[in-house]
């Protein structure tokens, strides 16, 4: 499994979560974080971002963005999902854009795109978000306790 995200993380209770996380997925699978550097200029930012997206997305990559407007799951739709779906792909890809979002180039490669909320999370914030829903969806599909 991939992960690509925009921006770099910068406060340690963020990395901390980020590692802590990582740690526990990597007892179910072989987890990569990827960052591209975000870009200053907004006028250029999500074209330039959604190039070096790309540049690390291989053909056979099923990828999920996730997009204010893609799909709604629960927690345990997304365990099934990544059990059913996913988990057969062994080139899954979760791509989090950047402050402005994510180019239409990276949208239109999406195979899936997913939703967490309406609201709009810190691309660091987020990251932590994702990982603890991948992390809740392995325990989910192995029967394990997890807290609620």
């Amino acid at each position: 499994m991939k992960i690509i995200c925009v921006g770099k993380v910068k406060e340690k209770f963020f990395v901390d979560a980020i590692e802590e996380y990582s740690k526990r997925i990597s007892k179910y699978i072989k987890l990569e974080i990827i960052e591209i550097p975000d870009e200053a200029n907004e006028s250029i930012a999500m074209k330039k971002e959604g190039e070096k997206i790309l540049s690390k997305i291989k053909d056979n990559d099923y990828v999920v963005t996730l997009e204010i407007e893609g799909n709604s799951l629960t927690s345990l739709e997304f365990a099934k999902k990544i059990d059913n779906n996913f988990s057969s792909n062994k080139n899954l890809t979760f791509v989090i854009g950047g402050s402005y979002g994510l180019d239409e180039t990276v949208k239109s490669r999406s195979n899936y795109k997913l939703s967490f909320s309406k609201f709009t999370f810190p691309h660091q914030l987020f990251r932590v978000i994702l990982l603890e829903q991948i992390y809740r969806a392995y325990k989910i599909n192995h029967n394990e306790n997890y807290h609620k």
